[in-house]
């Protein structure tokens, strides 16, 4: 009855998605619905979008983990980038009424810096989708009791998403994302009050978390720990601010008073819901220690689910896992789409010889194709998340047989969306901030900062040793901030360049 629920819930989306294309007439409504959307609408997707697979398995997971601490990329710099954004950058984007956020780079520097800085935006998409449609194939797997693969699992849940996002672009995400967000907010908030009463009410929660240090937050007074805390908070308070998704959902309001509001309510709205799913997996290590114990030692983002497919009703377990879907789905439609129209607008486009004198339905017809591969590429690199061994261990886990993945820590749900912000914070951020509230800012320093930032990050970050007797590359690698020295280096470059050749000369 359950997985019969839920593959109705996900007609039902794909159903959505396909009517929602009925009003795409044009490029714009593809991108944008029109610049059409009300308030609560926007609130919506912001909250929906951002409100993830990471939210619901991949925090709690962290949580249970560690503490409070752990927990200060996600929600509270998400939180914060999305409350800054809509304070500070919402206002002065909407009212250039681009069609992405590439070209603000192309209309305020020059095409070399679109094109660069658009790639990175579209490359740091591939860990946030690929992490929605990972806890997809986790959902699945667990929902089946392991009869469903998790590379099965990611091949359909690439799938429903992939057909209700690509006929009906934002108009899609935002007819969707208005019955996934009720489904959210009622199913987990239920799930809440059921669970609440196996635990004797809200209180004795709290208090036994106190008791078992996860309310500690600040780190320890040591340069190490604080540093990490910060660069923490930066990656993706900072480096998700320069976000086509985000951008999206400004510039598809129907006014600059729901841009800018629309967004912040939203990022206030996902900040206090984000405690939820976070009180329901800790909830659930009181009442089933063992069975925590038993699912987290292979995999904390289970534990949830499991416990959810273990101790409640059918009806319950309909409500969670119908919410939990939502979630991902309404995440992953939005990020499968700002990356596909970024790299459409912004880089192919450019390159085609007929780029410039493309007519509207062309243009339309490539945003789709590039959704297509964009999601294909993701599947890709959800299943290399799995770390199977080999090629024929993907096969074999295709066609149903149960293989075990060695994984590793680094490709959990949290911190593939977490080092997903890493590029964007060293490549597009500086450039975006100066080129709203600086004058001066010029190409010359957009370019040297993408150049510096990539020149400090990139060895660092993939050939830094942690065992070097070079002490400061030792600290940066093993603390894992070589993305913070990539932007001190990017914010130092601009700065200096933009002096040297400021814009006009």
């Amino acid at each position: 009855m359950l997985i019969s629920f839920v593959a109705l819930y996900l007609i039902i989306s794909i159903g959505i998605g396909i009517y929602a294309a009925t009003k795409v007439h044009n490029a714009k409504d593809y991108v944008t619905a029109g610049r059409s959307l009300p308030m609560g609408v926007v609130i919506a997707m912001v909250f929906a979008t951002w409100f993830g697979a990471e939210t619901v398995l991949g925090v709690p997971g962290t949580f249970i983990e560690s503490n409070l601490g752990g927990l200060i990329s996600d929600p509270f710099g998400a939180s914060f980038c999305l409350i800054f954004f809509g304070l500070i950058f919402a206002r002065p984007l909407y009212r250039k009424n681009l069609l992405t956020l590439g070209d603000f780079y192309r209309d305020r520097y020059s095409k070399p810096v679109e094109i660069a800085v658009s790639i990175a935006i579209a490359l740091s998409y591939l860990g946030w989708v690929s992490a929605q449609i990972t806890a997809l194939g986790l959902t699945f797997n667990v929902l089946s009791g392991g009869d469903i693969t998790m590379v099965q699992g990611i091949l359909i849940g690439a799938s429903v998403v992939l057909l209700y996002t690509l006929f009906g672009g934002m108009w899609s995400v935002a007819l969707t994302t208005v019955v996934q967000m009720t489904v959210i907010v009622v199913g987990l908030l239920w799930i809440a009050f059921l669970m609440s009463e196996q635990t004797q009410g809200l209180m004795p929660v709290i208090q036994h978390a106190a008791d078992a240090g996860k309310f500690e937050f600040w780190p320890t007074l040591e340069w190490a720990a604080i540093i990490t805390f910060v660069a923490g908070f930066l990656t993706l308070g900072f480096g998700s601010i320069p976000q086509q998704d985000v951008f999206q959902r400004v510039n598809s309001s129907n006014s600059e008073r729901v841009a800018v509001w629309g967004t912040t309510l939203g990022g206030i709205a996902y900040f206090f819901f984000a405690a939820v799913p976070i009180y329901l997996a800790y909830s659930a290590t009181m009442i089933d220690p063992q069975l925590a114990a038993q699912v987290g030692a292979e995999d904390t983002q289970k534990v949830l689910p499991t416990f959810v497919l273990s101790h409640m009703p059918i009806y319950a377990q309909i409500i969670f896992f119908g919410a939990l879907l939502s979630v991902i789905m309404s995440t992953a439609s939005g990020t499968l789409l700002a990356p596909s129209v970024t790299l459409s607008e912004n880089v192919i486009k450019e390159f085609l010889p007929n780029g410039k004198s493309m007519t509207d339905k062309q243009f339309l017809l490539l945003m789709r194709i590039v959704v297509v591969s964009f999601a294909g590429l993701v599947t890709i690199f959800a299943f290399y998340s799995l770390q199977y061994d080999s090629l024929s261990d993907y096969w074999r886990a295709l066609l149903g047989e149960q293989v075990l993945a060695s994984g590793n820590e680094e490709t959990s749900i949290h911190l593939m969306v977490l080092n997903a912000y890493k590029v964007t914070l060293v490549m597009a951020l500086v450039p975006l901030f100066a080129g709203l509230f600086w004058k001066k800012a010029s190409n010359f320093g957009a370019a040297s900062s993408i150049i510096a930032g990539l020149l400090v990050w990139l060895p660092l970050e993939f050939f830094g040793d942690a065992e070097s007797s070079n002490s400061m590359m030792a600290f940066v690698v093993e603390q894992d901030i070589a993305h913070f020295v990539g932007f001190i280096a990017a914010s130092i470059a601009m700065v200096v360049a933009s002096l040297i050749k400021p814009a006009g000369q």
